[in-house]
């Protein structure tokens, strides 16, 4: 519901919503002016101190003085509303503007010198933004960027300034939205100027092309593309685009953030070169083209002979094998690990929901504490379909470099469940896809009202042969609501992800329907809801099923929080 008013803010409109709180357009009884007010969710700022430090924090903010900058003008809090207010800039958001396509080099040039800019001056201030994207900027009516929206950003104190500060959101919670956050954002790692830059090049990059890096991607492979795979030159997008500008973006979103531009004022200065016709340094060559060519033969020649004297190494001294059990606890980059679901040996319809609840559940565990990457179930249901492969205990190495190859897993688990009396025996296998052999067998025994401790005890051993920590209660917590606590809840949420999975999205709606109606707060249920509604067009319907899913994720590991906040865009 609209508050009519707000301390001396008589409220308009609604403007713009978000999972930080809901804006709107109001006006400014006391200076006769239009504002533009966030108002932030319940118990956001959960006491009077933390309510004090964030005002100390909206005061710094509002110290930043730039035309390309929205003003914050103040905190407040009214009829036990916590709200910012914040300049209201007329004109359209620049998402609006993207609509009709990729915009002219010289447009790029110009509008990303201003963002940088922006950006530079908010830096310097010792504010990151952390939620930059194209609805957060907009272009006022005299055509000049506008960052808006700092509700969620970090301020970092400057020398004198006291160490104690606070923003929208916890230390290491996930913050942003996920297509335009940097990779070591979503790994919840400390946010600094070069996270705004990688959001930035992000930006750049589709006002070029009109498209995003990943944009055939979302939820679990959107995270998966962002912090593994290259992304799509921009040139593959657009052939109009000159090289230096996408040698601007490339350096902008690279995933190191250490081989990014280190400041906004860096990438600024590189955008005003190449604007008026100077190479930027991000390019400017400095070998002549004969002596490159010249580097690059001799580089070429030398590497060529380096793998012959390595194969000839191998051929007659070749390396022994490392016993299986003997695995490195901090392998670089980390394995990944696929969960490809357990044979029913019952042969009874009624209990195979069981194998999907099982690799939901196990996959979720063994993402727990980010030691293993792990494959989302959707891609794992794809690749079985694709490869036509059946349930099995085991596979040859063979079929597991079939399954490398299709999912990039180093390591498969699969094995078998019989469900007998309320008793379910689990017999597992470790694969190894690389090897192509098995590095650990071990069953597990419970009853069926126990299968959150059976797939923990599991877990545990799973870790303990792959020689990686233990879980920590808070993350054991999240794997337990990775799956309704209601069974039969538990149960058509699972069937509904299975129908979801091989796109009868009509048959999946029904049960994820039944699921959430049994139990109103699983969010994955309506996440996975969400996405039914989509596959059938009703986008009003998956919107509002999404925006449950990401209010109700509180309680989920990191990797189901991005999965939801990759689905959900306000």
């Amino acid at each position: 519901m609209i508050p009519r008013q707000l301390s001396h803010y008589r409220v308009l409109e609604e403007i713009g919503a978000g999972g930080m709180g809901v804006v709107y357009r109001a006006h400014d009884d006391q200076l006769d002016r239009d504002v533009a007010i966030k108002v932030l969710p319940a118990r956001t700022l959960p006491d009077e101190r933390t309510r004090q430090r964030f005002r100390k924090e909206a005061l710094a903010l509002a110290r930043l003085n730039h035309p390309n900058v929205g003003a914050i003008y103040e905190f407040g809090t009214d009829k036990g509303a916590d709200f910012l207010v914040m300049e209201f800039v007329s004109g359209v958001t620049l998402d609006a503007k993207l609509g009709a396509g990729p915009m002219s080099e010289r447009e790029v040039l110009r509008l990303g010198t201003q963002l940088a800019e922006g950006l530079d001056a908010a830096h310097s201030q010792g504010v990151v933004h952390r939620d930059l994207k194209p609805s957060n900027i907009r272009l006022s009516q005299d055509q000049r960027i506008k960052i808006l929206d700092f509700g969620i950003a970090q301020f970092v104190p400057k020398d004198g300034d006291s160490a104690e500060t606070v923003t929208l959101t916890m230390p290491n919670e996930i913050v942003g939205t996920v297509a335009y956050m940097a990779p070591e954002q979503i790994r919840g790692h400390k946010s600094d100027a070069r996270t705004d830059i990688y959001s930035t090049g992000i930006v750049l990059y589709e006002m070029a092309t009109g498209k995003r890096p990943y944009a055939d991607t979302s939820g679990p492979q959107l995270i998966s593309a962002i912090l593994e795979t290259p992304p799509s030159p921009p040139s593959s997008r657009n052939h109009q685009i000159s090289p230096a500008l996408e040698s601007i973006i490339v350096k902008a979103i690279d995933k190191d953030p250490d081989r990014r531009y280190q400041s906004a004022r860096e990438l600024r200065i590189d955008l005003e070169r190449l604007s008026t016709g100077v190479v930027p340094l991000a390019v400017r060559p400095t070998l002549n083209a004969k002596l490159k060519w010249m580097v690059g033969i001799s580089i070429a020649l030398l590497i060529a002979l380096g793998v012959v004297l390595y194969s000839a190494r191998v051929h007659l001294y070749p390396r022994p094998h490392a016993p299986a059990a003997e695995v490195a606890p901090s392998s670089t980059p980390r394995r990944s690990v696929a969960v490809l679901g357990f044979r029913n040996l019952s042969a009874r319809s009624e209990d195979a929901w069981l194998s999907t609840a099982l690799a939901e559940m196990l996959t979720t565990e063994l993402a727990a504490g980010e030691q293993l990457r792990t494959i989302p179930g959707e891609n794992v249901a794809r690749m079985k379909r694709d490869l036509s492969l059946p349930d099995a205990d085991s596979f040859s190495s063979e079929t597991l470099a079939r399954i490398r190859k299709h999912l990039g897993s180093d390591l498969v688990v699969l094995g078998t469940f019989l469900e007998s009396g309320n008793q379910i025996r689990l017999d597992f296998r470790l694969q190894d896809a690389v090897a192509g052999q098995t590095i650990a067998s071990f069953s597990e025994n419970g009853q069926q009202s126990e299968l959150l401790d059976l797939v923990s005890r599991t877990g545990a051993n799973l870790r303990q042969k792959l020689a990686i920590r233990e879980v920590t209660p808070e993350q054991s917590s999240s794997v337990r609501a990775s799956l309704p606590t209601n069974p039969e809840a538990a149960r058509l949420y699972v069937q509904g992800l299975e129908k979801l999975r091989v796109f009868e999205a009509l048959a999946a709606r029904d049960l994820l329907q039944q699921a959430v109606a049994a139990d109103p707060n699983h969010a994955l249920a309506h996440s996975a809801l969400s996405a039914a509604w989509s596959t059938l067009g009703y986008d009003a319907k998956a919107r509002e099923e999404a925006k449950k899913a990401f209010d109700l994720s509180v309680n989920l590991s990191r990797e189901n929080r991005l999965s939801i906040e990759g689905r959900y865009t306000p």
